[in-house]
């Protein structure tokens, strides 16, 4: 295994990575009274889909596979967890089961993290139902070492973001510094009807979708005021990419600006720059974007270790989407700005080493050319 010093290797945090709990994990670990309903994953089979990596699970393995793509941090997001949120969707809500659901899943990422807390940036997570609990398990995995928290950007139906329901929870959330993670498939609504999609459905939903819950979400907190009432509170999108972020705000700028007075003393816009982040992988647009907007908003991500991520193509993946922006703005977004986010001091250097990865154990061909901007090919044509 050959390796080249740390020194020279660029700094590079992912603001969106995984981890790949273990299947029965819950099974093993919920109070006795639980393990009849815990949370059950038969079907996954270590060495494939998300559990490809044992880095998923092994925090030693991750380092190594950290190593390889030269990522010096990553903040990490559950694979299996949210299916706590959905498992209420299919019956009714048990606080007392989920909460247990929850904490397992939280004590084992404080012991994940704690192999390279330097390194690995783990986040609780949390359903936010009872207000009183969630600031509760949000202190005692602040307390633990994690740095944020990943819940829900799809509400319950009875519980949208522009009611007062959060309040309490928003300001705890400003006065210990946890950075709220919202990511892609974590909720209600479609997000847990999508086991019935078709391929059509699969398509639209990850193309389009995720944006459109992604735009309510934020158009929800904007609009009712709840940036305006919380200006230290942090919200970082991930894996919706950014590429339509600047056109959404200025439309919505817009269309604020024509009359429509709802109390707010910025623009949507402002609000924006000031306290909500986005990470991306694939986004040639976005890296075009950056050249004008988002220097201090969008920001890295490798999505490792799930199939539709860019590990161990990072380096391809720069040269195809930061190549051109000033060393300013790329240290920003390959680094800079997701560290002052997590209120974490810059990692040092990871010293970069080969992975034992070929495109023959997993078969990800296409992610050597992840980000290239669509219509700027010379040839086009669908190959798969």
């Amino acid at each position: 295994m050959t390796t080249s010093p740390a020194s020279d290797q660029e700094i590079r945090i992912s603001g969106d990575s995984h981890v790949s709990e273990p299947p029965d994990l819950w099974q093993k670990e919920m109070p006795l009274k639980y393990r009849d309903r815990a949370l059950s994953f038969p079907r996954i089979e270590y060495g494939r889909g998300n559990h490809a990596r044992a880095g998923g699970w092994d925090p030693k393995e991750r380092l190594k596979d950290m190593a390889a793509d030269g990522i010096s941090a990553e903040v990490l997001y559950p694979t299996l967890a949210k299916g706590l949120f959905e498992q209420f969707f299919f019956e009714p809500v048990d606080l007392p089961l989920g909460q247990a659901g929850e904490q397992v899943y939280n004590d084992w990422m404080v012991d994940f993290c704690k192999e390279a807390p330097d390194r690995l940036w783990g986040q609780a997570f949390i359903g936010l139902w009872d207000i009183d609990y969630a600031i509760r398990e949000m202190q005692r995995a602040k307390d633990g070492g994690l740095k944020g928290v990943a819940t829900w950007i799809a509400p319950p139906d009875e519980l949208p973001f522009t009611g007062d329901h959060y309040e309490r929870f928003w300001s705890a959330a400003e006065e210990m510094d946890m950075p709220i993670g919202w990511h892609i498939n974590t909720g209600f609504g479609a997000y847990v009807t999508r086991a019935d999609e078709d391929r059509f459905g699969v398509i639209t939903r990850q193309a389009y979708g995720h944006k459109v819950v992604a735009m309510k979400a934020i158009a929800e907190m904007i609009l009712s005021g709840v940036l305006q009432r919380h200006p230290r509170l942090k919200i970082v999108l991930s894996e919706f990419e950014v590429g339509w972020i600047p056109f959404y705000l200025e439309d919505l700028d817009r269309k604020l600006g024509r009359g429509r007075n709802v109390g707010l003393d910025l623009y949507p816009s402002e609000y924006f720059s000031r306290q909500v982040y986005s990470t991306f992988m694939q986004d040639g647009v976005g890296g075009y974007l950056l050249q004008r907007w988002g220097t201090d908003n969008f920001v890295y991500a490798n999505d490792y270790p799930h199939g539709g991520g860019i590990w161990p193509y990072t380096d391809d993946t720069i040269k195809l989407t930061l190549s051109d922006l000033p060393s300013e703005t790329r240290r920003k977004v390959l680094g800079e700005t997701t560290a002052k986010v997590y209120g974490q001091p810059m990692p040092e250097p990871i010293e970069r080493m080969e992975s034992d990865y070929t495109d023959e154990i997993w078969s990800r061909p296409w992610l050597k050319k992840a980000g290239e901007f669509t219509f700027d090919k010379s040839t086009m044509g669908l190959k798969i």
